[in-house]
């Protein structure tokens, strides 16, 4: 069944269709991961028929349940990798156990996806972070995960930002713009990252970069930047003023989801994938929200198969914008994130970062 997911556009699927096809595969998932995995298995038996909160066929549990439990589906010498969430420091992280089979079905999604804004060809690309980040490729943090999945959507990779100090390089800079002159450009960052150490660097230093036709993808949270009070647009405009960054996308995404990620499109919107949806639920009931409505949201995606993380309820707000009718032409739903809930844990992978300064 998962095959026929990757067998039509990744954005082109009437909700009908779409949702059929969700159901049956999540159904599937819930009663496999409820058999494998004990600990998933304690928390639907915990409830009585007919009283779990996300339906039966895709119960949700809070994200949170993998920072305090290991939660697998697959036994221990099947676990291909192990990913690990952002999280402030004296907070356990969520640990997330992968065998190969779920690795791969990450890895054919996020190309599906990101093939779809920035197209099949391989371009040069800048990594908006330092090297050492990517450095132990055995143990993955999310912010490591997420620049090793975004290289391979490039070529001749170079890292913007010094080790240790976090200063631009600008030798490498240099080299890099000079090498690709006048040819479009895709750079990857987390969201943070780019603004104070990319961005403000760039201001502070009094220089632009050259760069023609060049795509941002950018992702992480927004709670320090709303701080400083950057707002998306402003952000967008720095980067482009600065850079020459002409097209920027943010992307909605968690490490326990790896490769279902909701990119922005570009009427400013983000968007479910074929693969992946998002449900806004009332915090009051859990009962789904109206178009237009603020609530908490839950994302459901048919990639986990060695973990039982294939419906989960955030900790972020969000508002249900619409369905198959975005600006942009694509279908599915399309929605708004608001940030943290009130008092919930900042982690984001940038704003992790910026709260161990």
């Amino acid at each position: 069944m998962i095959e026929s997911f990757f067998e039509v556009p990744v954005y082109d699927l009437p909700k009908a269709e779409k949702h059929a096809m969700l159901q049956a595969e999540l159904r599937e998932l819930t009663a496999f991961h409820g058999i494998e995995c004990e600990g998933y298995r304690a928390i639907l038996d915990a409830y009585g028929p007919g009283d779990l909160p996300g339906g039966a066929d895709a119960p949700l549990i809070p994200v949170s349940m993998f920072k305090l439990h290991d939660l697998s589906s697959v036994p221990a010498d099947k676990v291909f990798k192990t990913m690990t969430s952002s999280g402030t420091t004296g907070q356990r992280p969520s640990r997330i156990f992968l065998d190969a089979d779920t690795a791969r079905l990450q890895t054919r999604a996020l190309t599906k996806i990101m093939t779809s804004f920035i197209g099949p060809k391989r371009l040069p690309m800048l990594i908006i972070d330092h090297p050492s980040v990517v450095k132990d490729r055995r143990t993955f943090s999310a912010r490591g995960a997420g620049i090793l999945g975004m290289m391979t959507f490039g070529r001749q990779h170079v890292f913007a930002l010094k080790d240790e100090t976090m200063e631009l390089d600008w030798e490498a800079l240099e080299t890099f713009a000079a090498a690709n002159a006048g040819q479009p450009i895709f750079a990857f960052g987390f969201t943070f990252m780019v603004w104070r150490h990319f961005i403000q660097q760039l201001e502070q230093s009094g220089r632009k970069l050259p760069f023609d036709n060049a795509i941002l993808i950018h992702s992480g949270g927004w709670k320090k930047l709303e701080a400083e009070k950057v707002s998306n647009a402003h952000f967008k405009q720095r980067a482009s003023d600065l850079a020459g960054f002409g097209r920027v996308h943010n992307f909605y995404g968690m490490v326990e989801q790896t490769g279902s990620i909701f990119v922005e499109c570009e009427a400013g919107h983000l968007h479910a994938p074929v693969f992946a949806d998002v449900i806004i639920r009332r915090p009051v009931d859990w009962s789904e929200c109206d178009i237009g409505e603020t609530g908490v949201i839950q994302v459901v995606s048919v990639l986990p198969r060695s973990y039982p993380g294939h419906s989960l309820l955030t900790e972020d707000q969000g508002t249900l914008l619409g369905e198959d009718d975005c600006a942009c032409g694509r279908k599915g739903k399309y929605f708004a994130v608001h940030g943290r809930l009130p008092k919930a844990e900042i982690r984001g992978c940038s704003d992790t970062f910026a709260s161990n300064q």
